[in-house]
């Protein structure tokens, strides 16, 4: 018997149902399979699977795969970081008549 975890899926990422399904994406355009957790009940009732219902949809990979998906990960949450600072200063900028 293979007691090994090697094939466990393991959750490498939580978000809304957008980012997750994108993620999903750029993983599998990376060639690791992946699929969704939670994807529909964590989009009609976000509180039944994570508390205050962020990061209620979740991205599943083998555990063979998680170092490779980590790199994918990790980029993708450096985008998200990198747009939301960008979308913050924008509206900080004063507004101007024109």
């Amino acid at each position: 018997m293979n007691t090994s975890n090697e094939n466990e899926p393991v959750v490498v990422f939580a978000g809304n149902a957008w980012q997750a399904g994108l993620l999903k994406s750029l993983l599998e355009n990376a060639e690791i399979v992946a699929f969704l957790k939670d994807e529909i009940i964590g989009t009609l009732n976000p509180w039944w699977t994570a508390s205050g219902g962020v990061g209620s949809v979740k991205v599943v990979v083998d555990a063979e795969n998680y170092d490779k998906a980590m790199l994918v990960v990790e980029e993708f949450e450096s985008n998200l970081k990198e747009e939301k600072t960008t979308e913050l200063n924008h509206n900080d900028e004063p507004e101007t008549d024109a």
